[in-house]
């Protein structure tokens, strides 16, 4: 990315994206301990969102489902998610587990399956995974799908463990490198209505906080 590439952004628009940023990145991730289901986002050859959540998933008994999106079969690291692939990386839980078996080429189509799956398992509150240059989009992309839908359950970020300066398998670009193309995707999509803005961000955590803090932090006030 270069300087001009955020060009038609104006410096409010790039300060309320950081505020989205701050507050998507700062939820208490120990609430994924005690949501009802895990969701993890395939992609981009990274193996080790699926290896985390599967080690999330079998050592928590509370989470009722496990649900994961399918990737882009474009892609030159692309598999197949099956359940013996999925065995492969230490999945022993089965019950509950939900696999998106349509092709999912961009991050829309992920989100619009796991908002029908909220739906049609009346799923109360989920724990969303995936490496953290993608997780704000991702977050920003299901709540949009979530509004549309007219489902409001709380919804808690949680990125993959990895150094930021982990070489990504399909690319071969790190962290550093895809987070400046992320915020700019961020702000194209808000324009075509693809994710939530930041008002509808700071609407749904006023509602979060106020009716989920509990869940957020494990204690009542």
């Amino acid at each position: 990315m270069r300087d001009e590439d955020f060009a038609d952004f104006t410096a409010g628009r790039l300060l309320d994206l950081m505020k989205a940023l701050t507050v998507i990145l700062t939820l208490p991730q120990s609430a994924a301990d005690r949501v009802d289901a895990l969701v993890i986002a395939t992609g981009q050859g990274e193996e080790w969102r699926l290896a985390q959540a599967i080690r999330a998933w079998e050592v928590n008994p509370a989470l009722r489902y496990f649900l994961v999106a399918n990737g882009n079969p474009a892609e030159e690291t692309y598999v197949e998610i099956t359940v013996d692939y999925l065995r492969g990386l230490g999945l022993c839980r089965f019950d509950g587990v939900l696999l998106q078996t349509e092709p999912a080429p961009n991050t829309g189509l992920q989100a619009r399956w796991i908002a029908d799956q909220v739906q049609a398992r009346d799923i109360t509150s989920l724990a969303l995974t995936v490496s953290a240059y993608h997780l704000p989009r991702l977050y920003l992309t299901v709540l949009k799908e979530l509004i549309r839908s007219g489902v409001r359950v709380p919804l808690i970020p949680v990125p993959a463990q990895v150094a930021p300066s982990t070489s990504i398998p399909e690319t071969g670009a790190t962290t550093y490198d895809l987070v400046p193309g992320e915020m700019k995707r961020i702000l194209t999509y808000m324009d075509k209505g693809w994710v939530a803005t930041p008002e509808e961000l700071e609407h749904y955590l006023r509602w979060l906080w106020s009716h989920h803090e509990t869940l957020l932090t494990g204690s009542s006030r």
